[in-house]
């Protein structure tokens, strides 16, 4: 799971950015403000690859989430790619859990067959 939600995360990373470089032809908005609300959300996506696997990392996973399509008020077309990486963000979720299971079972199918075997080293 750590590795499907660390790639959705890092993809989240230049896409934040990139919508820091649009929200800045925003006459209303200051560079300070955009770089360092883009800042802090690149940031957390990075240091959220780090704490995924711990209690509460999908959930801190969620909210920025829902950051970055709530970030489509600024930048209009972060509606829709804010859904498209929430997409990704339950895809890697679900499909990870998948996986871990599945390495789980095999590697207690190996570790019951290592012990079944005599004379296995």
């Amino acid at each position: 799971m750590r590795t499907l939600c660390s790639s959705t995360l890092i993809g989240e990373f230049f896409v934040i950015g990139f919508a820091g470089l649009v929200a800045m032809k925003d006459p209303d908005l200051t560079t300070a403000t955009v770089w360092t609300v883009s800042g802090i959300a690149m940031f957390l996506s990075v240091a959220l690859c780090a704490v995924v696997t711990r209690p509460g990392g999908i959930a801190l996973g969620w909210a920025l989430q829902i950051a970055l399509i709530a970030s489509g008020f600024v930048v209009p077309s972060m509606f829709f790619l804010g859904a498209i990486f929430a997409a990704l963000w339950w895809a890697s979720v679900h499909y990870g859990r998948k996986i871990d299971e599945a390495k789980a079972r095999f590697a207690a199918q190996a570790a019951q067959a290592d012990s079944a075997t005599p004379g296995a080293a």
